[in-house]
C-alpha cells in the first residue's frame, strides 16, 4: 500500500516541472490527484508541458488523476477548483501549493500590474486555497499543506555588495517566497491543535525545469538538481506525523539526507545556510 493510498491531493502548477513530478509520485503512492494549472493542452503555453500530458502519463502508469484548470490568482477560480475536487474525488487531504509566476525585471522597470499579478499567484493563491481546504481538514482533524518556496527567499544581507551577490530581477520573487515561508509557520501554529501540518520546501539547487531553462537559470535539462528530489521531499512533508514535521521550512536535499534517501547533499542546507525561517 502506498503512503497516500486513497488520499485526495491537489497539486497546483502540475502541468510541468516540479508540480508534474510531485503529481506523478503522489499518484504512484496511491493518491487520487487533482492536477491543476492554467495550461490544459500542449501548445496552449510557449513552454512544453500541459495538464493533459501529466494526467495521461499518470493514468498510463495505473494511477488516478484528473485535470482541473485554475488561475490561482482568482478567488472564483480557487473556489471552482475546490468544488470540482469535491465533485470528482471528495474532501481534500493534501494541498501542494506549487504554482508560481515571476518576471525577472529590475524594480525600476517593473510595471505595477505585473508586480501585483505576481503576488496574487505566489502569495494570495496559496492563502485562498489553504483557507478553502481547511474547511475539509479542520472538521476531520487531519490534513497536510505543503508550500513550495525557493532559494530566492534568502536575501543578500546587508551591503556593501559584490556583483555576484546580486540576482537581477529577483526582488519581487524573493519577497513573495519569504512571505510564503512566514505564512507557512504562522498557519502551522494556527492549525496545530487541529492535527494539520503546514510546511514549506525549496530546492537545495536550481532544478532543471522548462521554466528555469527558459530563464537561463540552468544551462539545460540535465543541469542542476533532479526534479525527483523535490517530489520525494514533498512526499515526506505530506506524510510525516504533524508533531514531527509541522512548521518546517526546509530544503530538498537536506530533508532527503535526514531521512536516509541520499548520502551526500549539495547547495542550500550544505554549502550555504537557508533562510531565517528555515533556521527557526
Amino acid at each position: 500500500m502506498g503512503k497516500l493510498e486513497g488520499k485526495v491531493v491537489i497539486v497546483t502548477g502540475a502541468s510541468r516541472g516540479i508540480g508534474k513530478a510531485i503529481a506523478d509520485l503522489f499518484a504512484a503512492e496511491g493518491a487520487r490527484v487533482i492536477c491543476s494549472a492554467r495550461t490544459l493542452h500542449e501548445g496552449d503555453h510557449p513552454l512544453e508541458g500541459s495538464l493533459e500530458t501529466t494526467v495521461a502519463a499518470i493514468r498510463k502508469s495505473g494511477g488516478q488523476a484528473t485535470a482541473v484548470t485554475c488561475d490561482v490568482s482568482s478567488e472564483a477560480e480557487c473556489e471552482k477548483l475546490i468544488a470540482e475536487t469535491h465533485r470528482i474525488y471528495g474532501p481534500v487531504d493534501v494541498l501542494v501549493n506549487n504554482a508560481a509566476l515571476t518576471y525577472f525585471i529590475p524594480v525600476k522597470d517593473f510595471e505595477p500590474k505585473r508586480w501585483m499579478r505576481s503576488f496574487q499567484v505566489n502569495v494570495h493563491g496559496p492563502f485562498m486555497l489553504s483557507r478553502l481546504v481547511l474547511r475539509d481538514m479542520i472538521p476531520r482533524k487531519s490534513g497536510a499543506i505543503v508550500n513550495i518556496s525557493s532559494g530566492a527567499a534568502i536575501g543578500p544581507g546587508r551591503g556593501p555588495y559584490k556583483p555576484e551577490d546580486l540576482r537581477p530581477g529577483g526582488v519581487c520573487y524573493g519577497a513573495e517566497k519569504a512571505a510564503l515561508e512566514r505564512m507557512t509557520q504562522g498557519l502551522a501554529a494556527e492549525v496545530f491543535a487541529d492535527n494539520i501540518s503546514v510546511t514549506c520546501l525549496s530546492p537545495s539547487e536550481v532544478v532543471a525545469t522548462p521554466g528555469t531553462v527558459y530563464h537561463h537559470l540552468v544551462t539545460g535539462p540535465k543541469d542542476g538538481e533532479p526534479v525527483e528530489y523535490m517530489a520525494r521531499a514533498t512526499l515526506i512533508l505530506a506524510t510525516e506525523p504533524v508533531n514531527r514535521i509541522t512548521g518546517r521550512v526546509t530544503y530538498s536535499q537536506e530533508l532527503m539526507k535526514e531521512y536516509g534517501l541520499i548520502e551526500q547533499g549539495h547547495g542550500i542546507g550544505f554549502d550555504r545556510k537557508g533562510s531565517g525561517y528555515s533556521q527557526i
